[in-house]
């Protein structure tokens, strides 16, 4: 069963850098494409970052594009998104999701697996 656990959510200032992690486990991810999601209430969950964990390629939203990193690290099977210059509209719910690679990697919901969620605040 694959379980999928953010960390790193919080509080912080526009301006400031946050890094979130997503610890993967239950099987091998090398076919499959790991992303981060994130939602305000009332809103549709909207896509921010992907990775494909055998080949590494990623992509982003343009709203994040140049400030978010996503990356993996194979030996403790996670995947972190460090998130730089934040704003208030970044202020979200952060997911972390995965899905069979030949996903279409912006689409919510053609993941297979969600974490809890992680919140991250940014005031201005």
């Amino acid at each position: 069963q694959v379980q999928l656990e953010e960390s790193g959510g919080g509080s912080v200032q526009a301006g400031d850098s946050l890094s979130l992690s997503c610890a993967a486990s239950g099987r091998t991810f090398n076919a499959y494409i790991l992303a981060w999601f994130r939602q305000v209430p009332g809103k549709d969950r909207e896509f921010v970052a992907a990775l494909w964990w055998g080949a590494g390629d990623t992509d982003y939203a343009d709203s994040v594009k140049d400030r978010f990193t996503i990356s993996k690290d194979d030996t403790k099977s996670t995947v972190h998104l460090q998130m730089n210059d934040l704003n208030p509209d970044d202020t979200a719910v952060y997911y972390c999701a995965a899905a069979p690679y030949g996903t279409r990697w912006g689409v919510d919901r053609e993941y297979d697996y969600w974490g809890q969620g992680t919140q991250v605040t940014v005031s201005s």
